[in-house]
């Protein structure tokens, strides 16, 4: 699970803690990390990662790949600013999916998005993107995985949140497992070779 908030405790860390306490009695092992909160730059394009399978700035996103390429499921979790997701932790998750050469199909991602008001449903759809290119099913609750709050503490008051919170908990939950007896018994879905068609030659 990562908080993509600059606040440990915030909003944003309320609906993951929610979902933690879901995971637990689905006895499904959790490590939260804070990412909202660290000094990370954007990707430069360079594309050295291609070559050596890791970023050539050496940072957190480095440090995360590994538990990334052994996780069954991610959650992530961001405030909205301008309707959209902490530039920080969007700076995070390009680095982190551009540069980790392993295949993440069938990793199960939620995002998860928290706000005083509106754009919510934009942040949501933004983090979703990480997941659909991977390959990576999307787990859903029982509406748009949001929560509302202002001030720190606020979202806890937010009913219909704290409930989907759980909900998506619970669906993520059967779902990873369900896909880990899936590759018991069925392995991997088969893959093609890649064809990048580009628009212009």
């Amino acid at each position: 699970m990562m908080n993509g908030s600059p606040h440990a405790n915030g909003n944003t860390a309320a609906a993951l803690h929610e979902m933690e306490c879901i995971f637990q009695q689905e006895e499904i092992e959790v490590e939260m990390l804070h990412i909202g909160n660290q000094a990370i730059r954007g990707c430069i394009g360079c594309a050295s990662c291609k070559k050596t399978g890791k970023c050539v700035f050496d940072d957190m996103v480095n440090e995360v790949a590994k538990t990334f390429e052994e996780c069954d499921g991610l959650v992530v979790g961001s405030p909205v600013y301008y309707a959209s997701a902490n530039a920080t932790l969007v700076a995070f998750l390009t680095r982190l999916f551009y540069s980790t050469p392993f295949d993440k199909t069938m990793k199960v991602g939620a995002g998860v998005v928290a706000a005083r008001r509106g754009g919510l449903s934009a942040t949501f759809d933004e983090l979703n993107k990480f997941f659909t290119i991977s390959g990576m099913p999307v787990a859903s609750g029982q509406y748009w995985n949001s929560i509302h709050g202002a001030a720190p503490g606020e979202a806890m008051q937010d009913e219909e949140g704290l409930q989907g919170m759980r909900t998506l908990a619970r669906n993520m939950s059967f779902l990873m497992k369900s896909i880990a007896l899936g590759k018991e018994r069925y392995g991997i879905p088969q893959k093609e070779e890649f064809h990048r068609t580009n628009f212009i030659r």
